[in-house]
């Protein structure tokens, strides 16, 4: 194999098929096709629409990413998929093709963890990752706190979420007042136009001593907020309940965040998943970074989302390693821990 491989990365863990091509720490392409507008009418991700999706855009989106790339599949040298945590007939599709194409092209195949890739990701823009360095990981079904020696062989979970996932919650209040599906965009606008200080939304777990996370209290109080206000009738400012609900959040993710890099004196923070494209979130994490002398990075917004590169990404680092590859009898696990990086 070459010194820097080309590794096709194949992402099929909820609602998006993404395929990403890099080579060593250089993306070639990242494809994505998302099936979001199928899901919006329901108000959230339905796993037999997502599955059948993937199955449908699998091909076509592989063929757009190696056009992009200006390389055919024999220029592969390895594949790797998101074998967990996910949905367990999405994960599927992603796993069968992953396979059917290592068989056909004669290349080595990487199941890998969908989270830890997510801190991989980051290196297609901001180079190699420091060791260590703490991982806050949020998205709709994830908040993580993670210790990562090194992501490819170890990575050590130090928190997570309790209840509601925060990409959870944002859906949920989104559709309490009255915003579209995926919720955090919405919110994420109609904010700017509101002040995170008009309501003192509680902030779940803040002074408890761990570093885990709770959201479906603060979900729960924004949505009965909401409901006396309209049994009352008194008209809702939106604006103000998405920011001051926002602003709770990050609160304290961010404080959740630098406090275990002070606990494991780590100075480099790393922030995933598709949550960490939310603006309030990354000014807030910028500012209390600066403050506390610790070093901040955070992908651009469309390698925060789930995406074929960052899988591919994690496949490099793992072929760099001397990893074993995975066998082609590996299953898609939907569960997945976090510090099983691969199979």
């Amino acid at each position: 194999m070459r010194d820097e491989p080309v590794v096709l990365g194949i992402e099929t863990s909820c609602d998006e098929t993404g395929i990403g091509i890099v080579r060593g720490h250089t993306m070639l392409a990242n494809a994505i096709a998302s099936s979001v507008e199928q899901h919006a009418r329901f108000g959230g991700v339905v796993p037999e629409v997502a599955s059948r999706a993937h199955l449908e855009a699998m091909t076509p989106t592989v063929e757009l990413a190696l056009g992009r790339a200006g390389l055919r599949l024999a220029d592969v040298d390895a594949i790797a998929v998101t074998a967990g945590p996910g949905l367990s007939g999405a994960l599927l599709v992603g796993v069968a093709a992953a396979k059917a194409y290592s068989l056909g092209l004669g290349v080595p195949l990487y199941g890998v963890n969908h989270l830890a890739a997510h801190v991989a990701v980051d290196q297609l823009e901001h180079g190699a990752l420091p060791k260590p360095c703490i991982a806050l990981l949020v998205s709709g079904g994830h908040s993580s706190l993670l210790l990562v020696p090194d992501v490819a062989r170890d990575v050590i979970s130090l928190g997570s979420t309790v209840d509601d996932a925060a990409g959870e919650a944002f859906d949920k209040v989104a559709r309490v007042l009255g915003l579209p599906f995926p919720g955090g965009p919405h919110i994420d606008r109609a904010a700017r136009e509101g002040s995170g200080a008009a309501i003192a939304f509680p902030r779940g777990k803040y002074d408890d001593g761990t570093l885990d996370f709770s959201f479906s209290g603060l979900k729960t109080a924004v949505a009965r907020w909401v409901e006396a206000r309209e049994k009352a009738g008194e008209s809702i400012h939106v604006p103000d309940v998405a920011a001051s609900f926002q602003e709770a959040v990050v609160d304290v993710l961010t404080r959740k965040a630098l406090r275990a890099c002070a606990k494991y004196d780590v100075q480099d923070l790393l922030i995933g998943g598709g949550v960490a494209a939310n603006s309030r979130l990354r000014a807030m994490a910028q500012e209390r970074c600066d403050a506390a002398g610790v070093r901040l990075r955070v992908p651009s917004p469309g390698l925060c989302t789930d995406n074929g590169a960052m899988v591919a990404a994690l496949g490099a680092d793992l072929v760099a390693a001397g990893i074993t590859p995975s066998g082609l009898d590996i299953p898609a696990d939907s569960s997945m821990p976090i510090t099983t990086v691969h199979v």
